[in-house]
């Protein structure tokens, strides 16, 4: 049947369900792979022949994106080898069989500022807006190892997190909180060990049974060598300490998260998506193989390790990005590290919106920048989701502010539909491609780093460093030359723009209260068991012992941060970082 005998106008509904039945019949028969390649074809000349936008067609990570991906791009891709299904190896898409059919992710905000009595109300508010768990920001003084007295702290106290010298001010900020109940994420890494020990002696107090305690200590040394540089020691002790963590959690809490492998730093330091995801993943199997040569049994600790990714701007890279993490990560824990158990091979990971990418021009811009990158955290299959607030490229989080981040997760979950299907964009022509672009570029960088030793020997020659640094450039040259935009940056500038939203301030008043708070402690506490604790600390950290019943028995005593951090600076000395150009 000729198919311009179809073309006349219906005259009734009959007649329509008869025409529409009569040309659908004809489009089967006639849509054979020659037709199809035919049709192709044609779409390619027209569009090499159309109107083209003057702008750069690269993803945020610079990849090029190409403008339409098909079945004819897709030749060697095999969905039951690389797609499967939910909570199926190799979980591309998804941990869990039901995702959020089972259950929601985890609503955890990002909190903490000035004292542990401010963040306290803090936390109890966001409990009360429907916040689902707990996740500590530390202040820069707390981050490296030093009290809130010490000369190095001055001006830093409270700044941009909460002040935690000692037992005192961890039972403070969960004041009020069931710590045998509740779930809490702490973002600390070169003295993990050591608030982890005040948190559990904080709970042991409030009479939480240890082996209950649930949550996550990021604990991540690697990624601040690479990445936040806020490290204390050398990469050999803090890798004993980051294995005395893993051995203890294994022992005593079999609940606890006991590194969150991040790779949210990393892209905040300018990082593209694949770099993210490789030096992340190398990172990991990095603190796997270390585990395995302190004789853990791979199947004991490695369910209990989770990861930490950013979620940018790019919204089909960053669903690619989770789904291919998620593959690679069970395919070596199975077969390179040989994990039997398949909770071993599960990748479960936080994520938190970018705040690189967050502007100081036109804040109220930022929720709409969250929101989308909170929507890609959410159909990439994310476990937990912290949401940044618009404010916070000014100054910390105020509560209005913290409250519509955490409103954006809300509206997520209960009224755009999504949580309500599983992977809804797997077997996408273009997520599938990019998907395996990512794992296949993450593997070559595995390969780079392979090849110098692993993942400290290449930290060390600064090739993660000078690989981020490149990235970075170029992105800020995309931006300069106007390639890339960013509203109300270096486009669509309002001149006379006025910022009209609540700004958090903290005083020098805050300060003070801690140092006071901190002198009170050291008035009242018994100054022989400090010395002996302090003395069994150093003779432990100079032999080859677990470090972490120690640093429990100090934070006991209301030993502090700094006075722990001295003696192991004493035992271990501290990292300078080589300079690379």
């Amino acid at each position: 049947m000729p198919y311009k005998s179809l073309q006349r106008t219906p005259d009734t509904t009959a007649d329509l369900r008869h025409h529409t039945k009569t040309i659908n019949t004809y489009l089967v028969v006639n849509n054979t792979l020659e037709n199809r390649m035919e049709d192709y074809k044609r779409w390619q000349q027209e569009f090499e022949a159309g109107r083209k936008r003057d702008a750069l067609f690269t993803t945020v990570s610079s990849a090029e994106v190409p403008p339409m991906v098909t079945q004819h791009d897709m030749k060697d891709w095999d969905p039951e080898q690389q797609l499967s299904y939910p909570g199926q190896f190799p979980y591309t898409r998804g941990v869990h069989a039901t995702m959020y059919r089972g259950r929601l992710w985890t609503m955890r905000m990002f909190g903490g500022f000035a004292t542990p009595e401010a963040t306290n109300q803090r936390y109890k508010f966001l409990a009360e807006k429907g916040q689902t768990g707990f996740s500590v920001a530390f202040d820069l003084p707390t981050l490296m190892g030093r009290d809130s007295d010490d000369s190095w702290s001055e001006g830093e106290v409270g700044k941009c997190g909460v002040s935690v010298c000692s037992l005192r001010d961890m039972e403070v900020l969960f004041d009020g909180l069931d710590m045998g109940k509740i779930s809490t994420s702490m973002t600390i890494n070169s003295p993990a060990a050591i608030m982890w020990a005040f948190y559990i002696a904080a709970a042991e107090k409030q009479g939480a049974e240890r082996r209950k305690l649930r949550g996550t200590i990021q604990n991540d040394i690697l990624k601040e060598y690479i990445a936040q540089k806020e490290y204390i020691f050398p990469p050999e002790p803090s890798m004993r300490l980051e294995v005395d963590t893993i051995e203890f959690g294994t022992d005593e809490l079999p609940e606890w998260n006991t590194i969150s492998i991040s790779g949210y730093h990393i892209r905040e330091a300018g990082s593209t998506a694949v770099q993210e995801l490789a030096f992340t993943l190398s990172d990991g199997f990095a603190y796997v193989e270390a585990a395995i040569e302190r004789g853990l049994d791979v199947d004991a600790f490695s369910p209990r390790l989770s990861h930490f990714f950013n979620a940018h701007l790019d919204f089909f890279e960053e669903i690619a990005k989770y789904r291919a993490a998620r593959r690679i990560w069970a395919k070596r824990m199975r077969y390179k590290y040989g994990a039997k158990n398949p909770r071993s091979w599960l990748m479960r990971f936080h994520t938190q919106t970018a705040g690189c990418s967050l502007t100081a021009q036109q804040p109220e811009n930022n929720i709409v920048r969250t929101a989308i990158e909170a929507l890609a955290g959410v159909l990439g299959g994310t476990q937990s989701l912290h949401t940044n607030s618009m404010d916070e490229t000014l100054a910390l989080p105020s509560a209005k502010a913290a409250k519509i981040a955490l409103r954006t997760q809300q509206i997520i979950a209960f009224e755009t539909g999504v949580a309500n299907v599983i992977d809804p964009l797997g077997g996408s022509y273009y997520i599938e491609l990019m998907t395996d672009r990512m794992e296949r570029e993450a593997e070559e960088y595995f390969e780079r780093i392979e090849e110098m030793g692993g993942v400290i020997p290449a930290l060390e020659r600064g090739f993660q460093q000078r690989e981020i640094a490149r990235a970075a450039y170029r992105h800020q040259m995309e931006l300069e030359s106007k390639g890339r935009i960013v509203v109300g940056v270096n486009d669509y500038i309002d001149h006379d723009e006025t910022v009209e939203i609540p700004i958090l301030k903290i005083t020098p008043e805050d300060a003070k209260h801690q140092i006071d708070n901190l002198k009170e402690v050291r008035r009242k506490r018994d100054p022989k068991e400090v010395r002996l604790k302090l003395d069994r600390l150093a003779d432990a950290a100079r032999s080859t012992e677990n470090l972490m019943p120690y640093f429990i028995e100090c934070a006991h005593a209301y030993v502090t941060l700094g006075e722990m951090v001295g003696v192991l600076r004493e035992a271990f000395g501290e990292y300078r970082e080589t300079a690379v150009f």
